[in-house]
């Protein structure tokens, strides 16, 4: 099935026929996921938090891709997004914004993402299903948080850690 034939069941709110929302200051960076479906999921979830922009950087599926289509149900016509050969080229051009870039990732230097104290605007780098965030693109954040974690596998989806980052980064700064 062509992406073609996926539109009319996925698309179900015309762009153009939408009244514009105030978007939270909260940029997306998508470190090489290696999923389609959890990109589309997390679409899904930064369009529900009216995140301000998604980037997807290197290998992340990116529109016009059938299975991203499939989980998005169309949430890419309704938040901006740009696609980067590189991570470091979207750090790069949110950092001559004056945007903050922290990491979400399992490291030693993490702080529980309930800790941190969110500034305005953010960028949000998640990383790849397997590996994590590059260690290249760690090192080019200003902060790394963690999800406290109380099982054995001490990992979580990279979709569901999406959904529960964004969630408490716009329910601290009043968005809810």
């Amino acid at each position: 099935m062509a992406l073609n034939d996926l539109e009319p069941h996925y698309r179900m709110l015309r762009p153009e026929s939408l009244q514009p929302v105030e978007r939270a200051p909260l940029h997306i960076i998508l470190d090489n996921i290696r999923s389609a479906y959890n990109t589309g999921s997390m679409f899904r979830t930064a369009d529900a938090a009216a995140a301000e922009h998604m980037h997807l950087c290197g290998m992340t599926a990116y529109p016009p891709n059938a299975k991203l289509a499939k989980t998005a149900l169309g949430a890419f016509d309704y938040v901006p997004w740009t696609h980067y050969p590189h991570t470091s080229d979207a750090v790069a051009a949110l950092r001559q914004q004056g945007v903050t870039i922290v990491a979400v990732e399992v490291t030693p230097e993490a702080v529980p993402y309930t800790d941190y104290a969110w500034p305005r605007p953010a960028a949000v780098i998640f990383g790849n299903e397997v590996t994590g965030v590059a260690p290249e693109t760690l090192a080019l954040a200003d902060a790394v948080v963690r999800i406290p974690m109380r099982g054995h596998k001490k990992t979580i989806n990279v979709a569901t850690a999406f959904g529960i980052v964004v969630y408490e980064v716009i329910r601290r700064w009043g968005y809810l």
